[in-house]
């Protein structure tokens, strides 16, 4: 896919995006319908509905690209595409059930296993990212559109995001050797936003979850000039066997005090 195909795709995806997001938010406000999955994980009605209005006009866009979707993959298939989409339809699903204002719809393009673009929509925030390349990462909030770059927003602290109140001794520790100097609390793909935006320096977190939960942050987060790594600093590819992450380093910048 060239780069202008790539652009059209993304931009394409936006208002599908927002239209989703208005009507998992109204389900939401209502109160959601839960059912627990065979992995005993909840999913709600806005799940499944927003994985299907999403789905929808993915295919329609890029019908020879394979689409895998948490709401209707087979862990038991092992995926032997190089080039496929990865969907959370709703990432942070307790907090959406709890009516918090950090859950988020996602998607990410994977070309050769690698993602080359990514969307993240926070609906209870009103703020929606997006990329589609290198310095081509943006957010849009109120009708305005504007360029991420990981520019630092605070000054004087290196701010480090926690999945918990019970991070592992070996997160602390890396949050010890960048600085770190305040913690906060953040449970869904909405934290590689906020270290796009500049709004915090690092995230870090031990192999857990899965690929769609982090694919579209890593492309944003990266095109917007920031850094996603294993904890000893590789790059890692996608596609991997049941969809099992990696342990992970999510910087704003090497600099973290800048």
């Amino acid at each position: 896919m060239d780069n202008t195909k790539l652009k059209n795709t993304i931009e394409s995806l936006l208002d599908t995006f927002l239209e989703a997001g208005k009507i998992a938010k109204e389900i939401s406000e209502k109160g959601v319908k839960i059912t627990i999955k065979p992995d005993k994980s909840p999913v709600t009605d806005g799940d499944l509905l927003v994985d299907k209005i999403l789905r929808r006009k993915i295919k329609d866009l890029t019908p020879s690209i394979p689409i895998i979707s948490e709401e209707t993959v087979n862990l038991n298939i092992e995926n032997k595409h190089n080039d496929f989409w990865l969907i959370d339809p709703i990432d942070g699903t307790k907090d959406y059930i709890k009516k918090r204002d950090e859950y988020t719809l996602n998607a990410a393009l994977i070309i050769d296993l690698k993602p080359v673009a990514g969307i993240i929509y926070a609906p209870a925030k009103e703020r929606l990212f997006f990329s589609y390349g290198k310095n081509l990462a943006y957010e849009t909030f109120k009708g305005k559109t504007f360029q991420l770059n990981c520019n630092k927003k605070n000054s004087g602290k290196v701010i480090g995001l926690e999945n918990s109140n019970h991070t592992p001794i070996e997160i602390l520790n890396i949050y010890k050797k960048h600085n770190v100097s305040k913690t906060i609390k953040m449970s869904s793909s909405f934290k590689f936003c906020i270290l796009a935006a500049g709004e915090a320096d690092i995230y870090a977190a031990n192999a857990r979850a899965y690929e769609w939960d982090i694919a579209a942050g890593h492309a944003i987060l990266v095109h917007a000039g920031g850094s996603m790594t294993t904890h000893d600093e590789k790059e890692f590819a996608y596609g991997k066997k049941n969809y099992k992450n990696l342990p992970i380093i999510a910087k704003r910048s090497h600099n973290l005090e800048k």
